[in-house]
C-alpha cells in the first residue's frame, strides 16, 4: 500500500480489511479465480483511489467501495484507497460525483464514473492491465496522430450495463490516455446511474463519446478513427483515408493467405476454426467487434447445449475457441476487394492477400423509413435494447416488430423495468410461440395492424409516435420516451456485389448449398445469404464454407469447367 505523501494531499481511508470484510465478497467465487490468474501478469502497482459521499441512499457507493475492496484483496500489486466527495483529494482531482473510481492519479488520469459492474466490468480489468505495464498498445498509426495533440481533451465516454460495444470504445480513450497522459482525460461514466449528465450531453443511445463541448460521436470507433476524430474535433472519415496509405504487397513480406474471412460473427468465427483444422492459413477481419448481432441479443434461448445463455456470453466462448485457432483483427474497414489470381483486400492500414475469400459480413438493422427517426436515432430511437434499454427505466417505450427479436427486446426492456407495447402491423406475431407465450405471462400488450407513420418530440427528446391503423386507415397519436425498432435486416453485401457477385432479388448473396458464390474462390455463409438467420444456421454455413474453401484450393473445379469448354 503507497500512503499519502503528506496528510494534506488527501484523506483516504486504507485498505485494511476487518475479519469481517475477510469473509465478505462481492464477486463470485468463478469471477474471484479468473481474476486472480490474470492479475498474475501485473508488472507495476495500480492504485484504485475510490470516492464516495455521504448519502445513504445512494446504494451505488457501497457496492463500488465493495468491489475495489475485492480487486485489491486478489492480487499484492493492487491496492484500494478511500475517499469522501469534497475532500482535498477530490478536489484536487476534480472529482464531482460520487461513486467515481480513479487508476494512479498521480501519473493518469484515467476514471470511472459510477460502478463499473456491469459490460464496463471488462474495460476496468484491461484497464488495469494496462496502466499496470504503462504501456498504451495503440497502433503505430494511432501514436502518430496524438503526438499531434497539444491541446487538454477530457474524453466522456457515456455506457450503459447491458452495452457490448462500450468497453471497446472506453479503453480507446484509456490507451490514448497512456499515450498522452498530461493532455488527456479518460471517463467512463454510467448513463444510469447518473442521469443529469445524461440529460446534460444530450445522451440517449450508447457508447455516447463526448470529444469536446462541441463535439460528440455516438457508436464504437476504429482505434485509429476514434484517435483523429479526438485530435481534430471533427468527423475524420474521409482525413483518415488521407493520412494512412495502403500497404504494398512487398511489405507484407509476401505473405498470402489461404483464406481470409470478412465478419467475425458466427459465421465467420466458424469459418476460420475449421479452416484452420483442414490446414488452411485464415485471417479474419471486422470492421466492428465480434460477435456480430449476438453481441445485441439479451438473452439466446434455442442455441444447443445451452438452456439460456447471454449473448455476449456466447461470443465469448466463441470467441475463445477461435483465437486458439486464427487471428481475429477488429475495427477494419475493409475499403476494397479486387478479384484476381491472388484476392487482394484493403483496409486504410494496410493490404491483405488472401487466395480464397468468405464474406461473413451478416447484416445490419432496417429502419422505418418514417420522419423524425433519423433526427430522433441515438437520442429515443433505437435498434439496441441491450444498450440503451437501461436510459428508459421507468419509462415507456414502444417496441417496433412481431418477429423473435421484437419480442426477444420487449422481455428484455420489460425486466428493466420499463413499460412497453408492441406495434406490429400483422393482425398476428411471427415470433417462435414461445416467446409468444413468455410475452401474455409478462402481460406485455401489442397493438396490431398497426405502423409507426412520424416520430415526434422536441428538440431533444422523443414524445411519441403517430400510428396508423392499416385496415381503417385512422391516425392516433400515441405518447412515449423511446422508440425501439426490430423490424428486420439488410444485408451487408455492397462489397460483394461490387466485386460481381450474384445477388437474390432482396440483395442477399445468391450461394449454392456448398456456400460458392458466382466468382470461383468467392463463399459466403451466415445471414448475408438469407434464409433462417439463426445463430445456428450461421455456424452451420461457416463450416460449409470453409470445408468448401479447402476442397476447390485442393482441387480447383473451375479448371477442369475450362478444360471441358475447350474439349
Amino acid at each position: 500500500m503507497v500512503p499519502p505523501t503528506s496528510p494534506d494531499d488527501f484523506s483516504s481511508t486504507q485498505n485494511t480489511p476487518s475479519p469481517h470484510d475477510e469473509d465478505r465478497w462481492l464477486l463470485p467465487q468463478e469471477a474471484r479465480a479468473s481474476l486472480s490468474e490474470i492479475f498474475q501478469k501485473l508488472k507495476n502497482t495500480v492504485e484504485l483511489h475510490v470516492v464516495t459521499d455521504t448519502n445513504p441512499q445512494n446504494m451505488f457507493n457501497d457496492i463500488t467501495l465493495q468491489f475495489a475492496r475485492d480487486i485489491s484483496r486478489l492480487s499484492e500489486q493492487i491496492t484500494f484507497v478511500q475517499h469522501t466527495l469534497g475532500d482535498d483529494f477530490s478536489q484536487k482531482h476534480d472529482v464531482q460525483h460520487s461513486p467515481s473510481m480513479l487508476f494512479n492519479p498521480e501519473e493518469f488520469d484515467i476514471r470511472f464514473t459510477g460502478a463499473p459492474l456491469g459490460e464496463e466490468g471488462k474495460a476496468f480489468v484491461e484497464a488495469i492491465l494496462h496502466i499496470s505495464f504503462g504501456v498504451s498498445a495503440l497502433s503505430e498509426t494511432s501514436k502518430t496522430i496524438l503526438a499531434e495533440l497539444s491541446e487538454p481533451r477530457h474524453i466522456r465516454v457515456f455506457s450503459s450495463p447491458g452495452c457490448p460495444y462500450c468497453p471497446e470504445q472506453f479503453m480507446n480513450a484509456v490507451k490514448a490516455t497512456i499515450e498522452q497522459p498530461k493532455l488527456i482525460r479518460a471517463e467512463c461514466i454510467d448513463s444510469d446511474e447518473f442521469p443529469d449528465l445524461t440529460k446534460q450531453f444530450n445522451v440517449g443511445s450508447v457508447p455516447h463519446t463526448v470529444f469536446s463541448d462541441q463535439y460528440s460521436r455516438v457508436g464504437l470507433l476504429p482505434q485509429e478513427r476514434f484517435c483523429l476524430e479526438l485530435l481534430m474535433l471533427r468527423d475524420a472519415e474521409e482525413v483518415l483515408r488521407e493520412q494512412t496509405q495502403v500497404a504494398k504487397p512487398e511489405e507484407e513480406e509476401g505473405k498470402v493467405y489461404d483464406l481470409l474471412i470478412l465478419g467475425a460473427g458466427p459465421a465467420g468465427l466458424t469459418a476460420a476454426i475449421y479452416a484452420k483444422r483442414s490446414g488452411l492459413d485464415a485471417i479474419v477481419l471486422d470492421n466492428s467487434m465480434i460477435g456480430g448481432q449476438v453481441l445485441t441479443t439479451p438473452v439466446v434461448e434455442n442455441y444447443p447445449g445451452f438452456k439460456s445463455v447471454g449473448g455476449t456470453a456466447l461470443v465469448e466462448i466463441l470467441t475463445a475457441h477461435t483465437r486458439e485457432y486464427s487471428n481475429i483483427r477488429e475495427n477494419q474497414s475493409i475499403e476494397d476487394v479486387i478479384i484476381g489470381d491472388i484476392i487482394q483486400v484493403h483496409t486504410p492500414e494496410r493490404m491483405y492477400e488472401t487466395k480464397a475469400l468468405i464474406f461473413a459480413t451478416g447484416t445490419k438493422w432496417r429502419p422505418l423509413g418514417v420522419e423524425g427517426e433519423m433526427k430522433y436515432f441515438g437520442t429515443g430511437v433505437s435498434h439496441c435494447a441491450s444498450c440503451d434499454g437501461y436510459m428508459f427505466r421507468g419509462k415507456h417505450v414502444v417496441m417496433v416488430g412481431g418477429g423473435n427479436s421484437a419480442l426477444t427486446d420487449a422481455l428484455h426492456l420489460k425486466n428493466l423495468g420499463i413499460d412497453v407495447v408492441i406495434i406490429h402491423r400483422r393482425d398476428t406475431l411471427r415470433a417462435e410461440k414461445a416467446l409468444q407465450d413468455a410475452l401474455k405471462r409478462e402481460r406485455i400488450p401489442a397493438i396490431y395492424d398497426t405502423v409507426v407513420e412520424e416520430v415526434y418530440g422536441n428538440d431533444t427528446e422523443v414524445e411519441g409516435v403517430t400510428l396508423k391503423n392499416t385496415k381503417t386507415g385512422e391516425i392516433t397519436k400515441h405518447p412515449c420516451n423511446g422508440v425501439f425498432i426490430a423490424i428486420g435486416m439488410n444485408p451487408n453485401s455492397q462489397l460483394a456485389e461490387k466485386i460481381g457477385t450474384t445477388l437474390n432479388p432482396d440483395k442477399t448473396i445468391h450461394v449454392d448449398a456448398a456456400m460458392r458464390t458466382n466468382i470461383p474462390r468467392v463463399y459466403a455463409a451466415g445471414d448475408v445469404n438469407g434464409g433462417v438467420r439463426q445463430i445456428v444456421t450461421a455456424v452451420s454455413d461457416g463450416a460449409v464454407a470453409a470445408m468448401s474453401a479447402f476442397e476447390d484450393l485442393q482441387h480447383p473445379y473451375w479448371a477442369s469447367e475450362k478444360e471441358d469448354q475447350t474439349d
